[in-house]
């Protein structure tokens, strides 16, 4: 087959524009033409966005004049509706410098009402939205008509989506889509990942899809950050190097500084402000800023008038910014792909390389920002574990096909199995999970707010009463957020959002860090948080749940072997190599294969100090079941704490029998007594209920408090604890603790590990790599001055006695 050539028209707004037709762009037009699908595989930059609408944007220029009537032809999928709205920006310039006659429009929640009804009745040629707008299409009766001509459907950012429940709801919207219209053609666009093959079955059938890969570009300069100040045992605030950030930021063009939480951001934002003395305009960027704020960064960013915006995973994905040539990532990075993600968004030219700078906040930091560099030079990815589809998106995809109103029961399963996370769905499930969105299942189908949907004689699946669909449409998606309160300046605008439970711990006159200011909250009012703003007071940061980044298994197996090899300690600072090199001589360095499992007394307490290495998650779990055991050995265990390396446990009586306490049958009777007493799988049960549709936030013109919702879910989960205990529900709300709050894979995998492996040191006093976990926060009331002199006061003791004996 001769090679693709671009036609004329479009060869010459190439030429005018100096480029040349990348070798992908041709080979996804090449497999456009013959009707296949493609997964495009490219690093950040490179034309890749464009690449995949230029098949689209070819047989939209060439259809005959005939056939110019409007239908959708071309479905664009984007993670972000911001990402969205730039793409269409974007897309106007071929388009108009073209002369082509193609209407485009977006889709998001922001877009007027009036506006969404009539894209369905006359569709524009190219329409660009998210995955919870393709869930409302499909859910209309006249979808088939809305998707009766749809050629083509572009995700983007595809890796971003798969492996959530986000990318459930997504996968079951597009096996809609095939069904609806068996020739489509999926393309699918993506980072750099370790297994592009398992990532493409999410579009379509292996067989009908091809794997493309985009030039790797330059490879990034990325370095660690070499800190002529003292490198703190523990911490999360980077507080040591913000002069040397900000001198990096002086010698960049504009720099984007990266933190992994929302509370993290706002911190450093007013620290770097403080030392801000050249005033370089700065801002702020996370998810829980104004839209209209975020909006006018962006702006400025990309008219470049910032120096340097501080900024969380809200800016992990879209718009690209050519200013950009630096990147700072402040804490340890958590996991390979985020960091290639944000490397990414420096210097989106294929021929330059992305610069970046990372900046450990601690020293077991250092460590895991070494291990990630170390990757990156050996060019290695993580490769996910894939999960099976959650049951609750599953169950919100079946109520959407209710309302729809077309499909029969059997078509729907057969069409469920085509999406990638739900192919070994087992018929019995399904129809549990059927069951459950008609009658709310045994134990709650005497209550009529529960049957939502009936099955006919024929098979057909409709719903029992309109409110159902406006229900489900104010309610669609699975992103389940914590309960938000907007800040509002008292007679001003509205700044963001803050987590409930936070401004519950407020009372008036309270200060507290917010949209990169101090405010003092004056109180309530319907539902917002008054406040002005102020320079007094020691402000509090509010924390976000669910805004950690767990470590990475592939990571952590490098941080482990790091420790346990000498050799690959050489590249590490000064500081750090001591640091290890005191432990080493006081204890022990953890051997890559073994746990390292240390006791102490201190302070008339007896601590016991594991260094697993399996991330905050699973040894919170291992915590709170080591504590269980020891109660029943009679040590008497006080409390515990976890951090992403270790977890220290602290009792009166003296642990002994250490073998006995990491036995793997923790996870059997230990985890059942524990899980039935703890308010953890109530936590999930709620998200769970929110997503299948049990309970329902959004009401018309209301929206429940938090509180309502929690009383609501906590209800409901007794009745069901109580009288239905496998229920399809409180199946699917033990796999998500299971993998998300409790880590449940990673501590089985850890415990089968160290089987028979635990080394055993007791010592006389603290080690130098226990120092860090004792001080983690939440663990006791030791904050600020006096935080800081006791850690002080364990390293110095620490380091006088190396100095008296080495």
């Amino acid at each position: 087959m001769p090679p693709y050539v671009l036609p004329d028209r479009f060869g010459r707004w190439f030429a005018a524009r100096g480029w040349a037709p990348r070798a992908h762009q041709l080979a996804l037009c090449e497999a456009a033409a013959v009707g296949r699908s493609a997964l495009l595989v490219a690093p950040t930059g490179g034309g890749k966005t464009l690449a995949g609408f230029l098949p689209s944007l070819i047989e939209l220029a060439e259809r005959p004049a005939t056939r110019r009537a409007r239908r959708l032809h071309t479905l664009y999928i984007s993670p972000l509706k911001a990402l969205a709205i730039d793409i269409a920006r974007n897309l106007e310039t071929p388009v108009a410098e073209m002369g082509l006659d193609i209407r485009l429009e977006t889709r998001t929640g922001d877009t007027p009402p009036s506006r969404r009804a009539r894209q369905r009745t006359a569709p524009p040629d190219l329409l660009l939205t998210t995955p919870e707008q393709l869930a409302l299409l499909i859910a209309h009766r006249d979808a088939p008509s809305l998707f009766g001509a749809l050629r083509a459907v572009i995700v983007d950012e595809l890796h971003a989506l798969t492996g959530s429940k986000r990318g459930d709801l997504l996968s079951l919207g597009l096996a809609r889509l095939r069904a609806l219209r068996p020739e489509l053609r999926m393309i699918g666009l993506s980072a750099t990942v370790a297994n592009a093959a398992r990532l493409a079955r999410h579009l379509d059938r292996p067989e009908r899809v091809s794997i493309i890969r985009g030039p790797d570009g330059a490879p990034p300069r990325v370095s660690i950050l070499d800190s002529a100040e003292r490198v703190p045992w523990a911490g999360h605030s980077a507080r040591h190097a913000l002069g040397e950030i900000l001198a990096a930021v002086r010698r960049s063009r504009t720099a984007l500084i990266f933190v992994n939480t929302r509370s993290q951001a706002e911190m450093i934002f007013q620290e770097l402000w403080r030392s801000n003395e050249d005033n370089l305009p700065i801002a702020l960027h996370h998810g829980s800023l104004a839209a209209g704020q975020r909006r006018k960064v962006e702006a400025a960013m990309a008219r470049g008038e910032l120096r340097a915006v501080v900024c969380t995973s809200t800016l992990d994905l879209g718009i690209d910014w050519g200013a950009v040539d630096l990147v700072i990532q402040i804490g340890a990075p958590k996991g390979i792909a985020r960091l290639l993600q944000r490397i990414g968004r420096a210097n989106h030219r294929m021929d330059e390389p992305s610069r970046a700078v990372l900046v450990p906040a601690n020293r077991f930091e250092v460590l895991e920002c070494r291990a990630a560099l170390d990757a990156l030079g050996e060019a290695l990815l993580e490769d996910d574990v894939p999960r099976p589809g959650a049951l609750d998106a599953l169950a919100q995809h079946v109520l959407g096909a209710a309302v729809a109103g077309t499909l029969g029961v059997d078509a729907l399963y057969a069409e469920v199995r085509t999406a990638e996370p739900y192919a070994g769905l087992e018929r019995a499930t399904f129809d549990r999970v059927v069951d459950f969105v008609a009658t709310g299942g045994y134990a709650l189908r005497s209550y009529e707010q529960y049957r939502r949907m009936r099955v006919l004689a024929d098979g057909t699946l409709r719903i029992t009463h309109p409110r159902v669909a406006r229900q489900y449409r104010l309610n669609v998606g699975t992103i389940v957020e914590e309960p938000m309160v907007k800040v509002k300046l008292k007679r001003g605008r509205v700044l963001g959002e803050v987590e409930e439970y936070f401004i519950e711990q407020l009372a008036p006159g309270d200060t507290f860090l917010f949209a990169g200011e101090v405010l003092r909250f004056l109180g309530l009012r319907e539902m917002q948080a008054e406040v002005s703003r102020s320079n007094g007071g020691e402000p509090k940061i509010p924390a976000y749940a669910g805004g950690k980044f767990p470590l990475s298994t592939f990571l952590a197996e490098r941080v482990r072997r790091m420790l346990a090899t000498p050799a690959l300690q050489r590249g590490l600072p000064r500081q750090v190599r001591d640091w290890l090199a005191l432990q080493r001589w006081r204890s022990l360095l953890p051997p890559a294969d073994h746990l390292l499992v240390e006791t102490f007394p201190r302070a008339r307490r007896h601590y016991l100090v594991a260094y697993p290495f399996e991330g905050r998650l699973a040894h919170q779990t291992l915590g709170m079941l080591l504590t269980r055991r020891m109660e029943r050995f009679g040590y008497r265990p006080l409390g515990f704490v976890a951090s992403e390396y270790a977890v220290a446990v602290w009792s009166l009586d003296p642990p002994d029998r250490i073998a006995n306490l990491f036995d793997q049958d923790m996870l059997g009777d230990d985890l059942e007594a524990w899980m039935a007493e703890s308010s953890l799988l109530k936590r999930s049960f709620r998200n769970v209920a929110l997503v299948a549709g049990l309970i329902e936030r959004r009401h018309p013109g209301q929206e429940k408090s938090g509180r309502q919702v929690t009383f609501s879910s906590d209800l409901i989960y007794d009745v069901l604890r109580r009288h239905e205990p496998d229920h399809v529900l409180m199946q699917a709300t033990w796999a998500e603790a299971a993998r998300g709050l409790l880590d449940l894979g990673r501590l089985a995998t850890m415990l089968s590990r160290v089987r028979d492996r635990i080394v055993w040191r007791q010592l006389d006093r603290i080690s130098p790599l226990a120092v860090p976990v004792m001080l983690e926060i939440g663990r006791e009331p030791v904050q600020g001055a006096a935080r800081d002199a006791l850690l002080e006061e364990a390293a110095d003791e620490l380091y006088a006695e190396a100095s008296r004996l080495v």
